[in-house]
């Protein structure tokens, strides 16, 4: 009897796809890509065996049309931990859990219902023996390497195993997905474009490119132009560092999106880095930073990938099919997204999320405006990226104008951070000689004082901390007349936001009245320029990057450039706003440039302090 792994058009079963060739072809994809992992031997077993349970009739039943529920993710589980031997036993107990999960997602251990590891396990199976005339099975040999440099703290080293899962896990579920949509598209049931070109092969003409790109900026006269180009030949001069934990602390305006660019290119042709990853906060942002990647590299090889994103932006069928089926596996050589798509996926027990890690491996990733970390989850978050770094050649920039406070030295568990990983010459130097803006108090200030304030401005910007109090500043500045007034929260769906943000930029740039009352969405990283703003009570960091909207470009002195921080007694700030403003005020007498490095360090290290075991949900709870 000939077994089948997938059905095809014929009933004559001559396009099926056999159970063996399935197999493994499944070994071999995911033998390949676990290669460069150290996951090889492990990964090709997974394969291997992680349909076994379709060697038998019900499954071939249920594939010619009875309508019969045949589970099959069992017996290649059962059988690996029945044989395996010595060492091999123990990673045969992780390759279990892939195999175990390569549909419904990673099991629990133990829990309550019949779907965890133990329940499953304990299940009789009846499969044909003829599959072990059909598939070479040898488990020896499957202890990887990389269990050689887990530290020798149970802890850590548990957690170094359950990422060693998860990369095992993406290798087999890609590998799996990857021969099942071949054989799709052998029957004509789709088409499916995932040619991208490596970015190894790529890395000239990029680097070609972007010299290009900053010498035609390096063209425009000025001292802000001239300190960019400081900034970028200092960044790239520590390319050819090893591999590990990098900050890039540059002000607003000070050109750090390119320059972190220009060091990920040189970065990777230094090391042989196989991706370049730009994880953004705010989808409001990042729409812009990759329109700025694609104008530089080329759109065709770059991937924006976010819940927002929308098809329609695909001008054609063919690009649109190849980007969807990119967001599947990231195998782009340039990757934009978000913090949230970039954690969610590192962490989800979901075949479909976890699908991409190994291709985030031997990465460069670049984690910008790095304060919005989420902080009731930044020791997770810290350790994954540690893991990352140790043991699956990964470098890590945390690029930011606010700095976070997250190095050991610092912070309790927080990131080994080496003495000369500063990618920017003198950020306290460079934060004096940017400094565009003074940061004034006003105390309280009711929407009235406000709707005075903005009338007396052609051009001004008001950041406020909730939706509720936008709109009603909003409606009382409509209501006083005023003229060139914007309302811009998250409300709005990401393409309306995008096209109130052209508007914005193009108000300003031709000095037309420009009145823009909006929550925090604006204030990281959006590239607007106004003259003055007014800032709701928040977190120091969240102030500073208010004040990075305004005088960005260094064209208005610096005296008549002031964000002026405010009280609103109306509209309490939500709590943990209200934490943060305490942080601050913790700090800010013994500051007199709450725009320096220094102060920023204090600030968050007094959030920190504050936080204690609430830099991890899960300790809380």
């Amino acid at each position: 009897m000939t077994y089948y792994a997938h059905s095809g058009n014929e009933s004559s079963k001559t396009d099926w796809q056999p159970l063996r060739d399935h197999l493994l072809g499944v070994a071999e994809r995911a033998a390949s890509v676990g290669q460069k992992l150290g996951l090889e031997r492990a990964a090709y077993i997974a394969g291997l065996l992680h349909d076994l349970g379709k060697y038998s009739p019900e499954f071939q039943r249920r594939l010619e049309g009875a309508n019969i529920a045949v589970e099959h993710s069992t017996a290649g589980a059962k059988v690996l931990l029945e044989r395996a031997r010595g060492p091999d036993r123990a990673i045969a107990e992780l390759i279990a859990y892939c195999i175990l999960g390569h549909h419904a997602g990673l099991p629990d251990r133990q829990n309550e219902t019949d779907a965890c590891y133990d329940r499953r396990l304990a299940r009789p199976i009846n499969i044909d023996p003829v599959w072990e005339q059909e598939l070479p099975i040898d488990l020896s040999g499957l202890v990887p390497e990389l269990i050689g440099r887990f530290p020798r703290n149970p802890e850590i080293a548990g957690f170094s195993c359950s990422v060693l899962v998860r990369m095992l896990f993406s290798c087999l579920v890609d590998a799996d997905r990857r021969d099942a949509e071949a054989h799709d598209v052998s029957l004509g049931h789709i088409e499916a474009d995932r040619n991208w070109t490596p970015l190894p092969e790529l890395l000239d003409t990029f680097l070609a490119r972007f010299d290009a790109h900053m010498a035609a900026l390096a063209a425009r006269s000025g001292a802000l132009t001239e300190i960019r180009r400081q900034v970028l030949t200092h960044v790239r001069s520590k390319a050819k560092n090893q591999t590990g934990f990098f900050t890039l602390t540059v002000p607003t305006g000070g050109g750090k999106t390119l320059a972190s660019l220009g060091f990920a290119l040189d970065h990777a042709r230094a090391h042989g880095l196989q991706r370049i990853i730009y994880a953004i906060p705010f989808t409001s942002i990042i729409d812009q930073t990759a329109e700025i990647f694609r104008n530089v590299l080329g759109d065709e090889h770059v991937l924006e990938h976010h819940s927002a994103i929308e098809e329609e932006r695909f001008e054609y069928e063919q690009r649109r099919d190849r980007m969807k089926l990119a967001m599947e596996d990231w195998t782009a050589p340039v990757v934009v997204t978000t913090h949230v798509q970039l954690f969610e996926s590192l962490y989800s027990a979901r075949p479909s999320r976890a699908r991409k890690l190994h291709n985030i491996a031997h990465s460069v990733i670049v984690l910008d405006e790095a304060q919005t970390l989420p902080r009731h989850l930044l020791q997770p978050i810290m350790r994954m990226l540690e893991e990352l770094v140790r043991n699956y050649k990964v470098t890590v920039v945390l690029c930011t104008a606010t700095q976070p406070a997250l190095g050991s030295n610092k912070l309790e568990g927080g990131l080994p951070l080496a003495d000369d990983c500063e990618l920017a010459p003198n950020p306290r130097e460079l934060a004096a000689r940017l400094a565009r803006t003074y940061i004034r108090h006003a105390g309280s200030m009711r929407n009235a004082d406000l709707v005075e304030s903005l009338a007396g401005e052609t051009q001004a910007l008001v950041i406020v901390n909730s939706r509720r109090h936008a709109l009603d500043l909003y409606q009382e500045a409509q209501t006083a007349g005023l003229d060139g007034l914007i309302h811009l929260t998250t409300r709005q769906c990401t393409a309306h936001r995008r096209l109130i943000l052209d508007d914005i930029r193009i108000r300003l740039k031709e000095g037309k009245p420009c009145r823009l009352i909006a929550t925090s969405l604006i204030e990281a990283g959006v590239d607007v320029d106004f003259p003055k703003a007014w800032r709701a009570e928040a977190g120091l960091d969240q102030i500073v990057q208010a004040a990075g909207r305004v005088n960005r470009e260094g064209k208005r002195p610096r005296d008549g450039s002031i964000v002026t921080v405010f009280a609103a007694p109306d509209y309490p700030p939500p709590v943990e706003i209200r934490d943060l403003i305490g942080d601050m005020k913790r700090i800010i007498d013994r500051h007199d440039d709450l725009l320096s490095p220094e102060a920023l360090e204090a600030y968050f290290s007094e959030v920190y302090w504050r936080m204690g075991d609430g830099l991890d949900v899960s300790v809380v709870e």
